[in-house]
Parts: structure tokens; sequence; C-alpha cells
């Protein structure tokens, strides 16, 4: 009996034992498992870090070009958190259709964003020849770019829009920057204007002529693509004056149906001068200009500042760009005017 025993306490355990190999899988299960939750937790880090130095108490402590390089980061989450559903998901668990499907949709993304974010700058670079041709201070802190190419309009850029600019010297080749046109585009030749913020846009001030650039975009819907033929209210201020400048000189109006209005700090701040005046005259525009210090001059936008300045204020389609802060307040005084909120379009100039 003993023996027996033995021998059907031995047979049961052998009948019991996992075929060879069975104790792996569930380590290697395991593993995947780990893994997957592993690069789910390094993606939503990578997220929350991106979104953090998004914040607005912190963002303007950054450097733009530090600010936008982490942000490439968000591409890495995104490939992460990706791997992790395909491996623990319920939908792509032991579904090879449904991984090869989603595969194809993420690799097609990839291939998107490497063609338009990378290659086409490159390819637009060979096929237009971009090159800085002169540079011109506008005042002590403000200079413009003139740049020089082939066949430009089939850049199909439009007044107020931007682009992210990267000139290939040492010290600024690895670092894109966004700056607006500051006069309508032409087929030969376009322009930006430079305000003197930080480190970048200070060294732009001595870049050579023949300098070549690498233009990314362009970007922007504050555009006279949608004017419907009203008249038409530009308020710029400060720097704003760039995209609001190329707006001024180019967007349909009559004479008569145009005004622009330009708030400065001083009158050393007011750039473009000469050149609005002689666009106001040419077009046969209204242009005004608000100098001071706030402290000395007061809001200089408030509802009834703005009627008494621009009659039939509601019947206009408004263009606002400036900081942040003076867009806000202009945009809420002209809904305060009666301006429909769809007629005004505003950019701020702000990272």
């Amino acid at each position: 009996m003993s023996t027996t025993f033995a021998g059907r306490a031995v047979a049961g355990t052998h009948r019991g034992a996992p075929p060879r190999g069975a104790r792996a899988r569930p380590a290697a299960v395991l593993a995947v498992i780990a893994a997957g939750v592993l690069q789910a937790t390094v993606a939503v880090l990578l997220l929350v870090g991106v979104g953090i130095i998004s914040a607005r108490a912190i963002r303007p402590r950054l450097r733009y070009e530090t600010w936008f390089h982490l942000h490439f980061y968000t591409y890495l989450a995104a490939w992460l958190a990706f791997g992790h559903q395909l491996s623990t998901g319920n939908e792509f668990a032991g579904s090879p259709a449904v991984q090869t499907a989603w595969y194809a949709l993420y690799l097609g993304v990839a291939a998107v964003l490497v063609w338009y974010r990378f290659l086409t700058p490159v390819r637009r670079a060979f096929r237009h020849r971009l090159q800085v041709s002169r540079v011109v201070r506008e005042s002590p802190e403000v200079v413009s770019i003139f740049l020089s190419g082939h066949r430009l309009d089939r850049l199909r850029a439009e007044p107020g829009q931007f682009f992210r600019w990267r000139f290939l010297t040492r010290d600024l080749w690895w670092s894109p920057n966004p700056y607006s046109l500051s006069a309508a585009p032409r087929p030969d030749e376009l322009r930006i204007t430079v305000k003197d913020l930080g480190d970048q846009s200070r060294v732009l001030a001595r870049l050579r002529p023949g300098t070549k650039v690498l233009a990314e975009g362009p970007y922007g819907a504050f555009t006279p693509g949608r004017h419907r033929g009203r008249k038409v209210l530009l308020i710029a201020g400060g720097v704003g004056i760039t995209p609001v400048r190329a707006l001024f000189e180019s967007i349909p109006a009559a004479p008569g149906d145009l005004t622009l209005l330009y708030r400065a700090r001083a009158t050393g701040d007011l750039v473009f001068r000469t050149e609005l005046e002689a666009i106001s005259t040419h077009r046969g525009a209204t242009l005004h200009y608000c100098v001071g210090p706030r402290s000395e001059i007061g809001d200089p936008f408030t509802p009834e500042t703005l009627a008494g300045l621009v009659p039939g204020l509601a019947d206009h389609e408004v263009y606002v760009c400036g900081p942040s802060g003076m867009t806000g307040g202009v945009v809420s005084a002209l809904r305060a005017a009666g301006v429909p909120n769809r007629r005004i379009r505003h950019e701020s100039f702000e990272f």
C-alpha cells in the first residue's frame, strides 16, 4: 500500500505538473506587462512635464528655444503610450490585424511629421534658396531682415502670417523662431522685423548678407483671406505692428474705409512711421498714434475712446495684434462697443 500510494502520489504529481515552458509563460507575460506599464509611466511623466513648462507662470522664465525643443518629447510620449496600448490593451492583444492597422496609422502620422517638420524646410531651401539680403535698423531695439530668394510666391504666404525661421549660422542653426512678415510678400523678397527680446533676437541684428535661411510655414490665420469687404480697423501695440503693417499695405479697402490705431510707449518706439504715413496717404487711410505710458495717458482703448476715434465702429472688421494684456483689453472694449465677436480677429505676441 505504501509503495502503491507512493507510486500513485508520484504519478499524481507527474500528471499535475505543468508542461515544459509553462512556468516561463506567466513570467514572460508579467515582463511584457511590466514593460508596458513602465512605458506608460514614462509617457505620462513626459506629458505632465511638458504641461508644467507650458503653464503661464513658468513659460516666460524659459528661453523660447528651450521651450520649443522640450515639446518634441510629446512625440516620444505618444509613441511610448502607443506601445503600452498594443501590449496590454484589450482591443489589440491577440489581434494581429488590429495591431497592423494601428501601426500603419502611427507610422503614417510619423511620416507626415518628418516630411512637413523636417524635410519640407530643407526641400524649400534648395528650391527657393532663401538668404539674408540686408539688415536694416528700424529703431534702437528693432531691426528688419530682408530675405531674397527664387519663386517665393510659391510659398503661398499671406500678409499677417509668420514662419519659423532658422538662420544657418554657427549660433543660430539649431534654433527656429517665429517671426511675422512685416511687409506684403513679393516673388523675390520677404521681410521680417524683430525686436530685441533676448539672446537670439539680439544676434539677428548681426546677421550678414548671404546667410542661408530655412523657413517652416507659413502659419497663422491673421490674414485678410476672410475679409468680407466691410470697413477695416487695424489696432497694433508695440512689436505687434509687424503683421499689422503688412495688412495695412495690402488688405482690400476703399479710400476712407481703412483705419490704423498704433499704440507705443514713446515716440522713439514707433516703428515704420515713415512707411505707415506713406501707405496712409497712398490708400486714403486714417492713421492714429497713441503714445505715452499708461500711467500718464490712462487706458487709450476704452469703448468710448474707440467709438469716438472710429465712426461706425460696430460695422468694421477689426484686427488686433500686440502684447497679450493689451490684446485682451482691446477685444473686451470692442465687444462692449458693439462689435460682433465674429468680426474681431486677434493675435497676441507672447511666448
